[in-house]
């Protein structure tokens, strides 16, 4: 399906910047330099099992109706939480459009940091995995879907590589396909500031670490420390995660390949990328475009930065999300409504949508 009839079957206007948010690292910027009236996080913690004596929280916010459509898993990005605003914004959204909203806490990521040690990565599907199959439980029958924001995005496309089923459709704003690509542009000279703040992020968040980090760990955290998100990886995350260097790590956590291969048949999937993202090059997402694979959509937009797409009005990117999974559950009504029930084992809102 073209952008153009995508967005019109939305009733969205094509995303346009306005005044005050012009640019793309104004648009990336714009919720750390302006908050939202969200109110108070009202949401339900639950704590889901992932190993023995370890957790991951989530934070369930239901939706205002007695009868939700599904239940959406809200997955953040590097260096977030369920509590960070745009997150919170996004899961607001899902709300008022008749979802309930599952928000994620990763491994090592906000208020669930006690709960297990170490930190995620990019691809974490042996924590992952265990909570979409509760989440799949939580859903009490009804459709299960998914939302990633940047990493957010690429952990949840590993997921659904793993094996078919885990969700009946899922959108990605703003997602690494491709980690190499990733790492070589964040280290661009225009965005030393933008890896100094990640960075500092990562760090703090590593040595905050209850359960402690190995005196190796701190010595390459702290003498004196990494001075890029790649030399973080190396010194961090390939090692947690079982990988043998960090080149083997980006390779085998970026979705891209696989994607362009069909390795697994996808349920329906809307990835959403702003060609002006300072953070994440685009390449990667226009590869999927021209591969036209079945199930998934690929929009890209001109301007909207690294996770922005804000207007005066509000964020486009939420509204683009909720009116795209209403359609999709919409769709697999209809669709089981004409040909009866469902096949044994295969979810309900698994019908597949036109190519990208």
């Amino acid at each position: 399906m073209e952008p153009t009839h995508l967005l019109q079957e939305l009733d969205l206007q094509p995303f346009r910047q306005r005044f005050p948010w012009i640019g793309a690292d104004l648009q990336t910027l714009r919720d750390t330099l302006r908050r939202d009236p969200l109110g108070p996080d009202c949401g339900t913690p639950i704590p889901i099992p992932i190993g023995p004596s370890e957790s991951l929280l989530v934070m369930l916010d239901p939706a205002p109706g007695a009868d939700p459509l599904g239940l959406v898993v809200l997955m953040h990005g590097l260096g977030g939480s369920s509590e960070r605003e745009g997150l919170r914004r996004m899961g607001q959204a899902l709300q008022q459009a008749g979802f309930s909203v599952l928000r994620l806490n990763m491994r090592g990521a906000g208020p669930g940091r006690h709960l297990a040690r170490g930190t995620y990565a990019a691809n974490s599907n042996r924590d992952l995995l265990p909570v979409l199959h509760q989440a799949r439980e939580l859903a009490q029958g009804r459709p299960l879907l998914g939302m990633g924001i940047s990493l957010g995005g690429t952990k949840l496309l590993n997921a659904l590589l793993s094996g078919p089923g885990l969700l009946d459709a899922l959108v990605t704003i703003s997602s690494p396909l491709d980690l190499e690509g990733c790492s070589r542009q964040i280290e661009l000279p225009r965005n030393r500031l933008y890896q100094h703040w990640l960075l500092k992020r990562l760090v703090d968040q590593t040595l905050a670490d209850p359960f402690g980090v190995s005196p190796e760990e701190r010595r390459a955290l702290l003498e004196p420390g990494p001075r890029t998100i790649r030399e973080f990886d190396a010194a961090i995350t390939a090692p947690r995660w079982g990988y043998p260097s960090v080149e083997e790590y980006y390779r085998q956590a970026s979705p891209l390949a696989a994607l362009l291969q069909g390795a697994v048949e996808l349920p329906p999937c809307l990835i959403v990328h702003a060609e002006d993202d300072p953070w994440v090059p685009v390449a990667p997402a226009r590869k999927l475009l021209e591969a036209r694979i079945p199930g998934l959509q690929v929009l890209l937009t001109p301007q909207g930065g690294h996770n922005g797409f804000h207007a005066p009005e509000g964020c486009w990117g939420d509204q683009l999300t909720a009116g795209w999974l209403r359609r999709q559950v919409a769709s697999a009504s209809q669709s089981t409504a004409q040909s009866g029930p469902p096949r044994s084992g295969a979810p309900s809102g698994s019908a597949r949508s036109a190519p990208g």
